[in-house]
């Protein structure tokens, strides 16, 4: 990501954070309606699902401009979804979900440069998760 892109994901972000309750639960309504197979995946309150997708986005975020501190807080968070069912197949699902829910939210701030930004963020830290998940995967067949 170039830093400019960095800014864009984090100036944008911080119009989600006041709206950031019904983001998630739009992101949801959009994850569920792609696939919903997925909703097996969520056993608990979708409310604090939310609260905490919310939060590991914004520290995400935050993060971009700190890649070294990033990386294995990544690593862990895709190993612990392996261990909640999750497959590398549903990234492409979320990530699609993620950029509808963003374009609705943002509206006409959700302009070409933001949503180039945004798809390379979420591919940045996808592939990070991605990978932290099959290290687990070779770990545990070792």
């Amino acid at each position: 990501m170039t830093p400019r892109q960095i800014e864009l994901v984090q100036e944008s972000f911080t119009k989600v954070l006041p709206i950031a309750p019904a983001a998630a639960e739009i992101f949801y309504a959009r994850l569920f309606e792609i696939d919903p197979a997925l909703r097996g995946l969520f056993k608990g309150d979708m409310k604090e699902q939310g609260r905490m997708l919310m939060m590991m986005t914004a520290g995400a975020v935050r993060g971009l401009a700190n890649p070294p501190a990033l990386i294995p807080v990544l690593k862990d968070l895709g190993a612990r979804h392996l261990g909640y069912g999750v497959e590398e197949r549903h990234y492409d699902t979320v990530g699609t979900a993620l950029i509808w829910t963003l374009q609705k939210g943002l509206g006409d701030a959700f302009t070409d440069q933001v949503c180039e930004a945004w798809v390379a963020a979420y591919q940045l830290l996808a592939g990070v998760m991605q990978q932290g998940a099959r290290e687990a995967q070779m770990k545990k067949a070792a």
